[in-house]
């Protein structure tokens, strides 16, 4: 409850103002261009981040009001939307993400103490999650996925606090038995269980693009001489 009420609503609004900043500054025909996602234009991006936000928005209202519903109806209509919506407009996909943003602040502001009790599902019968989870689950999809975007802003803008809170988090995420040393924040994180597995060091930044399974390890180095594989996350 401590990042629900403290620092993950003021990262969310960083991200979320640079996030609008980049997609605002793209031109019309940027929209078409390829990200780091294989097979995902840059108008797939924001179509994601824009139904991202209301997904998890209409989670957070559902709770306050109390009527819980899904993140998403399923998981083929969360795709379809996508695909669908990344075929508007430059101009409509801008106007959809910023007024997305702006409800999952609003739902995010409006919760009270008690509406935070409880879990919820992504879509219907599926695993559930507990709802302290959506502002981490919404700071991690802005801030990987405006890097994913290709157009200007990358892993070596992400602030500190995101960092911290990204390497942190995959500890979830990642069972190979591995130390990571991040040399800028002075600072080691273990990750899987077992053998303690090679150490790793880098910057937080390119040890957390590494950790999601992006890139080939830029900037790492190993005290095996080898970096074990990740999957994208």
């Amino acid at each position: 409850m401590t990042d629900v009420a403290g620092a993950l609503p003021e990262l969310i609004a960083q991200a979320d103002q640079a996030l609008v900043r980049t997609v605002d500054g793209l031109s019309d025909d940027q929209y078409a261009e390829p990200t780091q996602l294989p097979g995902w234009t840059r108008a797939h991006v924001v179509a994601h981040l824009a139904l991202n936000a209301e997904g998890l928005g209409g989670v957070l209202h559902g709770a306050h009001v109390g009527r819980p519903r899904p993140m998403y109806a399923s998981v083929e209509r969360r795709d379809a939307d996508i695909a669908d919506l990344a075929t508007a407009s430059p101009p409509e996909l801008r106007e959809r993400l910023l007024a997305a943003t702006a409800r999952f602040t609003d739902a995010l502001g409006a919760m009270h103490e008690a509406d935070w009790d409880g879990r919820f599902e992504r879509v219907p019968d599926g695993p559930t999650y507990a709802l302290t989870s959506v502002p981490l689950m919404r700071l991690r999809e802005v801030e990987i996925h405006h890097a994913d975007l290709g157009a200007g802003y990358t892993r070596a803008d992400w602030p500190e606090g995101f960092r911290r809170v990204l390497l942190d988090s995959l500890r979830a995420f990642r069972t190979v038995p591995l130390t990571v040393r991040a040399t800028d924040l002075d600072g080691t994180w273990r990750y899987g269980d077992g053998d303690r597995g090679p150490t790793v060091t880098g910057t937080s930044a390119d040890l957390a693009w590494w950790l999601t399974g992006r890139g080939s390890g830029e900037g790492l180095t190993s005290d095996t001489g080898e970096l074990p594989e990740m999957e994208a996350w």
